[in-house]
């Protein structure tokens, strides 16, 4: 799903803007030079420069969310029930990945509890 040729430039800096609000959210250098935004030691989801993001999502979830439209496939792992990708192309790319961020954020924080100060 992430393509790129198409991106929205300063997505990325909106998205962080948002997420590191929330929380105990941090930023970590991810591989292959993503950027990783992590609750405690779980990742929540990276995002490649200005054009994709990446997510690990609950198998029925991510099943949700692939009906839905709103992501794809993981690009290097695409026979996997959990993961799954959003290209950013514009704006209403940014406000849905921020969205479904939020989701991960959510059950994580609901799951393991908040992080210790």
């Amino acid at each position: 799903m992430p393509d790129r040729t198409t991106s929205t430039p300063g997505a990325a800096a909106r998205i962080a803007e948002e997420v590191l609000d929330w929380p105990g959210v941090t930023m970590e250098p991810g591989q292959y030079g993503a950027v990783a935004f992590v609750h405690g030691r779980r990742e929540i989801a990276h995002l490649h420069g200005d054009h994709a993001a990446h997510f690990a999502f609950p198998r029925n979830v991510r099943a949700a969310l692939i009906a839905e439209g709103r992501v794809g496939p993981h690009p290097a792992l695409p026979d996997s029930l959990g993961l799954a990708a959003r290209r950013i192309a514009g704006d209403d790319d940014v406000d849905d990945v921020i969205a479904m961020m939020r989701m991960n954020y959510d059950r994580i924080v609901a799951r393991h509890g908040p992080v210790a100060a």
